[in-house]
């Protein structure tokens, strides 16, 4: 999209966000018999308080989607509005505490450690290392690219990991001749690999944060899903989608095309070795990620790996706890430079993407207002259509629309608006498990990849100049129809064996 259908297209989401809140708040109530008939006997609810909650979920859906501000300015208007217009229960303080949901202190020191990463230099060594191990013909060169991208993006963000990849991949791309398809494969690789990469964790990118954040506050009485639970059904999603998103790209590809040893040998060589700030900046990564993954019992066939949190008398602890008290350490460790630590707050303030952290804190608020209003029983009440259809046809739908609507929305705030409206349909209408529904919107959200606006990464390769937008459109269509067919399956397949679903037998008790 070009800057001035861009522009365009954010004044006419400015005046449109708060027109269609009026429309909807001052004109539409919810049909009382529906919510009668869905929620319990017990449960209070105000068609007012539900027409509220609608026109700001119009106002930050338009907002959000059009850019008409910036994404966390839209991400604060529950904290405005919401005590005006409806006050208790849903006063400052219900609402500002979804700001301060441990899940956004997960990211915020999942973020401390990758910019010690970054201004450590480490991020950039791992890569380079990585491209040589795998090889330095064209096709090796692009693996190796997407393998170094997929595996820093699973810590570090997906834009930073391509935008630190772009250059190094431009300098190897110039010691080729007929560099054409080689280019783009490679620009392309890097772009869809942080996408790929990004899936694999909680933290990886910021609609998996989303949805943890959204299920918890929506199914309090749910099994929890902690790191280790996320990547077993996360990870080999992204293995074995790479080497098939590699074979495509590289399918026309000649081998005997060029080699870039040379300039992989001189840029690994500026490098110097290792320092000790790289060093004692990867210990603590390497214990962040031992700590996260075996923070809860894990077991493995008959035999049963406990938790270290068993050993802890402290309750309570979680995945936030674990990232903060890393991030803590590295301001206090040295860095092996007189008088410097391994993290600088100045370091922190000038590269902490501090509007995500509020984006997710403003997402939280619209799902609690969402489930806790009635007006997600009342959305499920309207798709009475899918009652009875198979979760297999559920999940391939929910795949195959989510994937094409990212392609023009931002993946973030798509997760964050369809996620309570998924899980609301997934247990009022088509009567299955929650996250039959959920986890399709939240991995689909990461898988579009046709066009530059899909996500961050897409947009940072074209920007290079190397991809024709023909060659994105034509190698991202069929890698969005592989996406849809692989995450369907490992939706209908892993996640019921990692997550505990059975999805024969209908809405869990803690669900309904």
């Amino acid at each position: 999209m070009d800057d001035t259908r861009r522009t365009r297209g954010s004044r006419i989401g400015f005046w449109s966000g708060p027109i269609v809140a009026l429309v909807i708040g001052s004109t539409w109530t919810p049909d009382t018999a529906v919510l009668t008939r869905l929620l319990p006997v017990d449960r209070q609810f105000d068609p007012a308080v539900i027409s509220v909650v609608a026109a700001l979920a119009a106002w930050m859906a338009i907002w959000w989607m059009t850019e008409a501000v910036a994404i966390a300015v839209t991400s604060l208007l529950p904290m405005v509005l919401l005590p005006w217009l409806v006050g208790a229960p849903f006063d400052l303080g219900r609402v500002a505490a979804n700001y301060a949901n441990w899940r956004v202190y997960l990211f915020f020191g999942g973020f401390l450690i990758a910019i010690a990463m970054e201004t450590s230099g480490l991020h950039r060594r791992v890569a380079l290392l990585t491209v040589r191990a795998v090889g330095t013909n064209p096709r090796r060169i692009v693996l190796g690219f997407m393998m170094a991208t997929a595996a820093l993006s699973m810590w570090i963000s997906n834009t930073a990991t391509t935008l630190m990849m772009m250059p190094i991949g431009k300098a190897v791309i110039d010691r080729f001749q007929n560099r054409k398809r080689f280019a783009t494969a490679l620009m392309l690789g890097i772009a869809y690999a942080a996408s790929i990469g990004g899936v694999a964790t909680p933290i990886g990118t910021p609609p998996n944060i989303a949805f943890q954040g959204i299920y918890a506050r929506l199914y309090p009485q749910a099994p929890p899903i902690g790191f280790a639970e996320w990547m077993a059904f996360a990870l080999p999603l992204s293995v074995v989608f790479l080497p098939i998103m590699w074979l495509l790209l590289v399918f026309r590809i000649r081998s005997h095309a060029g080699d870039g040893r040379q300039v992989l040998e001189h840029e690994i060589s500026l490098l110097g070795p290792a320092t000790a700030a790289q060093k004692r900046v990867f210990a603590v990564f390497a214990a962040t990620a031992a700590l996260w993954i075996f923070r809860r019992p894990m077991p493995l066939g008959s035999f049963h790996l406990p938790g270290w949190q068993a050993w802890i008398p402290a309750q309570g602890l979680n995945d936030g706890v674990v990232a903060m008290t890393m991030g803590m350490l590295l301001f206090v460790l040295p860095s092996g430079e007189r008088g410097e630590r391994l993290l600088r707050w100045r370091d922190v303030e000038r590269k902490m993407p501090w509007g995500i952290l509020v984006l997710f804190g403003g997402g939280f608020a619209l799902a609690d207002a969402v489930g806790a209003s009635g007006l997600s029983a009342w959305v499920g009440g309207r798709f009475d259509a899918l009652a009875g259809l198979s979760p297999l046809l559920l999940i391939a739908g929910t795949v195959a629309v989510l994937t094409f609507l990212t392609e023009i929305t931002s993946n973030t705030a798509t997760a964050q608006i369809m996620l309570p409206l998924a899980a609301a349909v997934a247990t009022t209408a088509a009567g299955v498990h929650p996250l039959v529904m959920m986890l399709p919107v939240t991995v689909a959200a990461s898988f579009a990849f046709m066009l530059p606006v899909a996500t961050p990464p897409n947009a940072v390769v074209f920007g290079s100049g190397l991809v024709p937008m023909r060659e994105m459109i034509r190698h991202g269509f069929a890698l969005n129809l592989i996406g849809i067919l692989l995450l369907t399956l490992f939706c209908y397949w892993l996640a019921p064996v990692v997550f505990g679903i059975d999805l024969g037998a209908g809405i869990p008790a803690w669900a309904r």
